[in-house]
């Protein structure tokens, strides 16, 4: 047979589309040709699986080799296509034997010696085989990641003598076992950090409600180490949360030992970074810092250092929980429901209101240090404290005693617990039509909320926020109604607008 038909798998996003592997052996002037829209390290692949084929023991056809890459147009990149070209030329060069190939998905990049080489975004590809219905042959190196899918037919061969040995039932392999990474959190107590209550009440509230969160202080007041300590109270992940995560992660980094499972994660981007890596881009766009916190924390330390171009970009995801990246080549949608946690000081020196009177900043540097963050951006931010600095007493004794993470974590649990049952989803997703027969605010409550938005000139998204953190602390304190208690509470997070 002159014509053999492998499968692989592209990338594209968090998606992972089937790419038809076609090998086809003609007469004629020995060459090798790869069509289907492949890049430059795709059509570097017959020289490493020239090589992988010749180092194995294996004939390399002396024959003109055409593989097309179908559909022809979808990018192809990176080396992922190596195993399931080599197959192919084996296959329709009859040096295979007779194998059913359509039962199977390769993946995998060839050594010149025929060994396996791992390749990134192989989670997705395995979740997609296993929709298929398809065996998958991937490098060793993939393994640990692969094995998260609870599929029963995965194969990892060292080298590509095994794969094939495999494929003909000569030296059948076993297969993987399911395998996780650690679980154990990695985040710090909240019981290290000493005062700062109210910072520890917007916290709590926040996490309970998947709400945003800005704080503003001078240095060394704590803000870091309190948001830190936000994913240690947040509940773990359900196992397809998991493997939501699992699959960006894998779009960028290939090693999975460093990684866990089933908790939120954690990002902090530098604020030097650029818009594509907090958002996602690049010419085949990839996954960017908003993604990378997907079901987790964004952490945005210095706010107003960041570019502002950048920061304008998370306005769309904040509501949509998604984000859409197109370039020439792709358009792409990745998943981004992440809770945005952002910290700044009340000045460029950061002594504003310091009791010493140490801040020597004019007002016009002060309103063009708050001016770097959009009114609109700071409009989507649900809860805005204030962290002052923290009593020398409670340096110096410890102060009172300090709540832990586990005991905060319960109370947040039992919080949502309540929100999914009642509305199927948090109450920072709550829908503006479900607002009224959810938060029903009784007369003195919708006063009290129509007057904080007279003085503090809210908008109608800051009035929508307000009354879902009201449900939140109502909710906390397993409450069925809102109460005028748990709206004042909500206004004062907010009280700081005035001055932003």
């Amino acid at each position: 047979m002159s014509l053999a038909i492998t499968y692989c798998r592209a990338r594209r996003g968090v998606d992972a589309p089937l790419v038809t592997v076609e090998v086809h052996l003609s007469n004629g002037l020995p060459g090798f040709t790869i069509v289907g829209l492949p890049e430059t390290t795709v059509r570097e692949a017959k020289d490493r699986v020239r090589s992988a084929l010749l180092n194995s023991g294996f004939d390399f056809p002396a024959r003109r080799i055409t593989v097309n890459l179908a559909p022809a147009d979808l990018p192809k990149e990176g080396g992922r296509y190596d195993l399931a070209i080599a197959v192919g030329i084996l296959a329709a060069s009859t040096q295979l034997g007779c194998v059913n190939l359509d039962r199977y998905e390769f993946i995998g990049e060839l050594a010149l010696g025929g060994e396996l080489r791992a390749v990134k975004g192989v989670l997705p590809v395995v979740m997609a085989a296993k929709k298929a219905k398809r065996m998958v042959l991937l490098a060793p190196g993939n393994a640990p990641e692969a094995g998260i899918v609870r599929h029963p037919q995965l194969y990892s061969p060292d080298h590509l003598l095994q794969a094939t040995g495999h494929l003909t039932g000569e030296a059948p392999l076993e297969t993987l076992p399911r395998s996780l990474p650690r679980t154990e959190a990695p985040y710090p107590d909240l019981s290290d950090v000493r005062g700062q209550e109210l910072a520890k009440r917007a916290l709590e509230v926040a996490a309970a409600g998947g709400h945003s969160l800005l704080m503003i202080g001078a240095p060394g007041t704590g803000k870091t180490m309190l948001a830190t300590r936000l994913t240690g109270i947040l509940p773990t992940l359900s196992e397809s949360q998991a493997l939501a995560v699992a699959a960006i992660n894998s779009l960028v980094d290939s090693d999975f030992t460093t990684c866990y499972w089933s908790v939120p994660p954690f990002r902090s981007p530098h604020h030097s970074c650029s818009s594509a890596a907090l958002v996602g881009g690049g010419r085949l766009p990839g996954p960017g810092e908003i993604s990378l916190a997907h079901h987790g924390v964004l952490f945005l330390d210095e706010l107003p250092e960041f570019n502002r171009n950048a920061l304008e970009q998370l306005r769309e995801p904040l509501e949509s929980g998604v984000v859409h990246v197109s370039r020439a080549a792709q358009k792409v949608e990745f998943p981004a429901d992440f809770q945005l946690v952002c910290a700044m000081n009340p000045c460029p020196c950061g002594r504003l209101g310091d009791p010493g009177g140490h801040c020597r900043c004019t007002e016009d540097q002060i309103r063009k240090y708050r001016s770097k963050v959009s009114g609109p951006l700071l409009d989507r931010i649900d809860i805005h404290i204030e962290v002052p600095p923290v009593p020398r007493a409670h340096l110096i004794d410890g102060g009172p005693v300090r709540e832990g993470s586990s005991s905060v974590r319960r109370r947040v649990i039992a919080a949502r617990n309540r929100q999914t049952l009642r509305s199927g989803c948090l109450n920072y997703d709550l829908a503006v039509a479900h607002l009224e027969s959810v938060c029903r605010l009784e007369k003195d409550s919708r006063e009290l909320l129509c007057d904080a938005m007279d003085r503090l000139g809210l908008s109608a998204r800051a009035y929508h926020r307000i009354i879902k953190v009201a449900r939140t602390i109502a909710d906390l304190d397993d409450s069925i109604g809102i109460s005028l208690d748990h709206i004042s509470e909500a206004v004062g997070y907010r009280a700081l607008d005035r001055t932003l």
